[in-house]
C-alpha cells in the first residue's frame, strides 16, 4: 500500500513538505542499504534541515542588498601582499558583531574596500546574522525621503536593528543639510548595540572633514572609534585596465601611415 497519498496532507500540514523532494530517493537508498527506522527518519530530518538553512542563507543574502556577491574565497590577497590577512580572517569570525563594535575599512580607490566589506557581510549570514548593506549616499537619501513621506520611523528602525549595518563610501561626498544629523543618529542608535562596518577612501583623521557640524561630527566618530577595528588596504589598484592582447598590438595599417595629416601631406 502506498503511504504518499495519506502522507503529503500530513507533511504540509506540519510545514515538512520540503521532506517531499527527497523522500522518495531516501526510500529507495533504505531499502538497497536496509537502513533502520531510525536511521531514515534522520536522513529526512537532516535533509530538511539543510533545505531550510539553505533557504534562510538565500533569503538573508536577498535583505541584505548586496552590491556584488563578493566572498573572501574570491579576494586575492596576493595582489597586495601588505594587506593584513590575519586580521581579516579574523573579523570573518564574527566576533566583532559580538562585541557590538565597528570595523573600518580604508585606503584609496580600487584597493577592495567594497569586496572586503560585503565578504565579511557574507561571513556574518553564514552564521546567523541579518546584515544591511548600504552606500551612506543611498541611506542618507532614504532617509531625508523617509522625513517626506512621514515613514522616517521605520526606515530608521530598519537601520538601527539589524545584526550588522554596513555603510560603503564614507566621506566620497560631504555631507549636507540635515545628512549629519541624520548619520549621527544612526550611529548613536547603533553604539554598543549594533556592529556597524564603514568603508571610506579617507583616512580616520579626515573624517570630520565631511562633516558640516564639526562638535556633531566628532560626537559620531567618537562613537564609531571606541573599540573599533581597522583594516588598511594600500597598493595597486584592481581596477587596473588589462594590457591589450599581443596580436592586437599592431602598427597602424599602409593605408593609415598614407593619410595626410592636418597640416597637408605626410612629411
Amino acid at each position: 500500500m502506498n503511504p504518499m497519498p495519506e502522507l503529503i496532507p500530513m507533511l504540509k500540514q506540519l510545514r515538512l513538505s520540503g521532506i517531499l523532494d527527497s523522500i522518495e530517493t531516501r526510500n529507495r537508498q533504505a531499502i538497497e542499504e536496509k537502513l533502520s527506522y531510525m536511521d531514515f527518519l534522520a536522513t529526512i530530518i537532516q535533509d530538511e534541515i539543510a533545505r531550510r538553512t539553505q533557504k534562510r542563507l538565500a533569503s538573508a543574502l536577498r535583505r541584505a542588498n548586496f552590491r556584488n556577491q563578493k566572498t573572501l574565497e574570491e579576494f586575492d590577497f596576493t595582489f597586495n601582499p601588505n594587506i593584513n590577512r590575519a586580521l581579516i580572517t579574523e573579523l570573518a569570525a564574527g566576533r566583532f558583531i559580538k562585541e557590538k563594535v565597528c570595523v573600518f575599512v580604508v585606503g584609496p580607490c580600487g584597493t577592495g574596500k567594497s569586496h572586503i566589506a560585503q565578504a565579511l557581510g557574507h561571513c556574518a549570514i553564514r552564521t546567523g546574522y541579518d546584515v544591511l548593506f548600504t552606500t551612506i549616499s543611498k541611506m542618507l537619501n532614504q532617509l531625508n525621503a523617509a522625513h517626506a513621506a512621514d515613514t522616517f520611523d521605520r526606515q530608521f528602525a530598519k537601520l538601527t536593528s539589524v545584526d550588522l549595518l554596513i555603510i560603503d563610501d564614507f566621506g566620497l561626498k560631504p555631507l549636507k543639510g540635515c545628512q549629519d544629523e541624520d548619520f549621527h543618529d544612526v550611529i548613536a542608535e547603533r553604539y554598543e548595540r549594533k556592529s556597524t562596518i564603514v568603508t571610506s577612501n579617507l583616512d580616520i583623521p579626515e573624517w570630520p572633514d565631511a562633516f558640516p557640524n564639526r562638535i556633531l561630527g566628532a560626537a559620531t566618530i567618537d562613537r564609531l572609534r571606541h573599540g573599533a577595528y581597522k583594516v588598511v588596504l594600500d597598493g595597486k589598484s584592481y581596477r587596473c585596465p588589462r594590457s591589450l592582447p599581443k596580436n592586437l598590438k599592431t602598427t597602424p595599417s599602409k593605408s593609415q601611415k598614407n593619410t595626410p595629416s592636418k597640416g597637408g601631406e605626410n612629411p
